[in-house]
């Protein structure tokens, strides 16, 4: 299999010895709280993230409006990360998004771009309040240095047949359309009545063809909460034919029941329509059981031939099959104890085949920073290996995004909680930190 794209990172240094700092410590405030995903970096070093909390407590339902930021980096050698407050969001209200469910992802030009969970124009109502059905939005950079970013929302989705409640990262393809994932809507299926609709959807979002002209959305399939899975988890990959992969959490194995949920999960690849106009084909790689668990954050590839993932009790990996007549195949590469449970962020891969991911929480710790090395020839086991613990308050806690590399090999991304902001309560509003070999 070829991708289109490959994120690969920098070779990091085999120790297992990791030093962390914190960044940056939410407040809770208008500076906001607990982050939605992990971090990007601009060419100039500057990270850039989303929070769920915090920024201002003027929209409706039960969660806080939520923020974009910006962290600057020391201007001197052991200084302090700044941090500067991108945009608050003004929720259903004002028919702007609230309650970002994702991270931001950068386009060419160096504009960002997100979902919220809830807000926009959308009428969906939860626990007798009308929260809107969730946003894609846009932050445009100032013209002049100093200035304010612009946001505008790109499309509010309805809570029906076309989504309801965007989570996780967006993806963009070669031609500048965003794909991302609903948790519920679509039009199919019973997941989480009375409280949501439907089962989820995956979208395709087109940038308009004039300027100042609408951005459109395209629901590309919805589940139906059966074997084909239900509540995809966003974080897409598309290979170089236009293909998508993704993770469902529920549905698949219907035998599998895990919490409220019907069925362990899936994994999926949705293939273009074969004519124009015509509709996309979903096929199931992979239905999880009982004994993995259901995942809870999307697929990364290694450029070549292999999907990897993660669920609540296991590390895959994904083959695909050598002849038209075989099927996917999956491997266990790790099975989670007590070093790590949780994982809610996407595996990261470098150059020479280790995977890096985050676990929410440990027996030891408030949550870890793994890696795991690839096996030896003939040996199925990989090789794991906690790189940070968390501590908890003041250090961060529970991290449940992606990482990301610098150019240096040191590793990026968010805690929800921890940290030394005391607006939280007891547990801290989570943090952006750094580690490095």
């Amino acid at each position: 299999m070829s991708f289109l794209v490959a994120v690969l990172a920098l070779i990091a240094p085999a120790s297992a010895e990791w030093k962390e700092k914190v960044l940056y410590s939410f407040q809770g405030g208008t500076d906001g709280a607990t982050p939605a995903g992990g971090v990007v970096f601009d060419k100039a070093g500057n990270l850039y993230g989303a929070t769920t909390d915090g920024g201002s407590s003027n929209c409706p339902g039960i969660a806080q409006c939520g923020t974009v930021f910006q962290l600057l980096p020391p201007a001197k050698k052991g200084g302090a990360w700044t941090e500067n407050q991108l945009y608050i969001f003004k929720g259903k209200n004002s028919n702007d998004g609230e309650t970002p469910a994702g991270g931001v992802i950068f386009d060419q030009a160096g504009n960002l771009y997100g979902t919220t969970a809830y807000g926009g124009s959308g009428d969906c109502v939860l626990l007798g309040t009308t929260v809107g059905c969730g946003a894609v939005f846009q932050m445009k950079p100032p013209r002049t240095k100093g200035g304010d970013w612009t946001e505008s929302v790109l499309y509010s989705f309805k809570g029906g047949k076309d989504g309801y409640l965007p989570q996780g990262n967006l993806t963009f393809d070669s031609a500048g359309n965003l794909y991302g994932a609903t948790l519920y809507g679509g039009g199919y299926g019973s997941c989480n009545a009375p409280y949501y609709k439907y089962c989820g959807t995956v979208f395709e979002l087109s940038p308009p063809k004039t300027k100042d002209g609408k951005w459109k959305e395209k629901v590309l399939y919805s589940f139906k909460s059966g074997t084909d899975g239900a509540n995809p988890n966003g974080s897409l990959v598309l290979d170089s034919k236009g293909a998508i992969y993704g993770t469902t959490y529920a549905g698949g194995n219907q035998d599998c029941k895990a919490d409220s949920s019907v069925g362990c999960g899936t994994a999926f690849e949705l293939k273009l329509p074969s004519r124009k106009n015509g509709l996309w084909k979903e096929m199931v790689l992979h239905r999880f059981s009982a004994d993995e668990g259901n995942p809870s954050a999307g697929l990364t590839f290694d450029g070549k031939t292999y999907l990897y993932g993660t669920t609540v009790g296991v590390t895959f990996r994904l083959a695909p099959p050598s002849t038209k007549s075989d099927r996917w195949s999956e491997a266990i590469l790790y099975t989670f104890n007590g070093d790590a449970y949780g994982t809610q962020g996407a595996l990261l891969l470098d150059q020479v085949g280790d995977l890096y991911g985050t676990a929410y929480s440990s027996d030891e710790f408030h949550g870890a920073v793994f890696r795991l090395e690839p096996a030896s020839p003939g040996d199925g086991a990989w090789a794991f290996a906690v790189l940070y613990g968390f501590k908890g308050p003041p250090d961060g806690a529970q991290p449940a995004a992606n990482l990301i590399f610098d150019k240096h090999g040191n590793l990026y991304s968010t805690t929800t909680m921890g940290g030394s902001g005391n607006g939280c309560s007891f547990h801290g509003c989570g943090t952006v930190f750094g580690i490095k070999p």
